[in-house]
């Protein structure tokens, strides 16, 4: 559980469940996704990334990376999505989206976490959204003042200005997503989910991520597990409201 003392108080007085997120952020949509298979009640603080609503002293003030999503819960604020889900499933009762093997199941909420920004977002940037999201001067002057972490800084210098992400970069991203849906493939061999029969927050981290990558044009025709396991989700509510409703079709961002 990763929980900040934000410079913002204002947040502090918030009552009930708020939620700062962004509609094509895959990390907001497994925090969505959580929400909504536990039934909770939650305030929406829509961020558009695209129009770098999160690069303000204000929202730097309650997430001090200026990342979404953050989970406001009674005045206490969270950050980091896979610790957010992991604590709403613990904290509230509900549907419960925990795994009898709870170790390997957040082994693989780690494992998204770990690859967010050496693969996801290289590969998400690099084939999609660089073009789409960059900064004028005077917005890439403002996040380079707000931005204090040095792996967010060096992340972003790479599509700043005229800039582009080389060839290594995104075969670096090829290579770890490869990798890691290699090992989802084989873990979804004779399951329905990827803890077995049920589940769990282990497919609502994964669940987000393969759209994003998909919507990008990443090829999925050696893996038959994996699109067995994607048509089975799409017929949730929980990804048709948390996901669906606030990013249609990422292939069109």
């Amino acid at each position: 559980m990763v929980v900040i003392s934000p410079t913002n108080k204002s947040v502090e007085a918030f009552e009930g469940l708020h939620l700062y997120h962004g509609a094509i952020s895959n990390c907001s949509m497994r925090v969505r996704m959580t929400l909504i298979e536990k039934g909770l009640d939650w305030t929406s603080h829509h961020i558009d990334l695209k129009k770098k609503e999160n690069i303000t002293d204000e929202y730097f003030g309650i997430n001090p990376k200026g990342l979404v999503p953050t989970l406001v819960d009674n005045g206490v604020v969270h950050v980091e999505s896979n610790d957010i889900i992991d604590y709403l499933d613990e904290t509230y009762p509900g549907p419960s989206l925990r795994a009898e093997n709870n170790a390997e199941m957040m082994e693989w909420l780690h494992l998204a976490a770990a690859i967010h920004v050496p693969a996801c977002k290289p590969y998400v940037y690099a084939t999609k959204i660089a073009k789409k999201i960059q900064k004028t001067a005077q917005e890439q002057e403002k996040y380079d003042a707000l931005q204090k972490n040095d792996e967010l800084k060096s992340f972003h210098s790479k599509h700043a200005g005229s800039a582009r992400f080389s060839t290594s970069d995104l075969e670096k991203a090829k290579a770890i997503l490869g990798a890691c849906f290699t090992k989802l493939e084989v873990t979804l061999e004779g399951r329905d989910w990827i803890m077995g029969d049920r589940f769990t927050l282990a497919d609502i981290s994964w669940i987000p991520l393969f759209f994003v990558i998909d919507g990008c044009g990443y090829s999925f025709e050696a893996f038959p597990n994996i699109k067995r396991w994607a048509a089975a989700f799409k017929n949730k509510e929980s990804y048709r409201t948390g996901v669906l409703k606030w990013c249609p079709d990422f292939s069109k961002v």
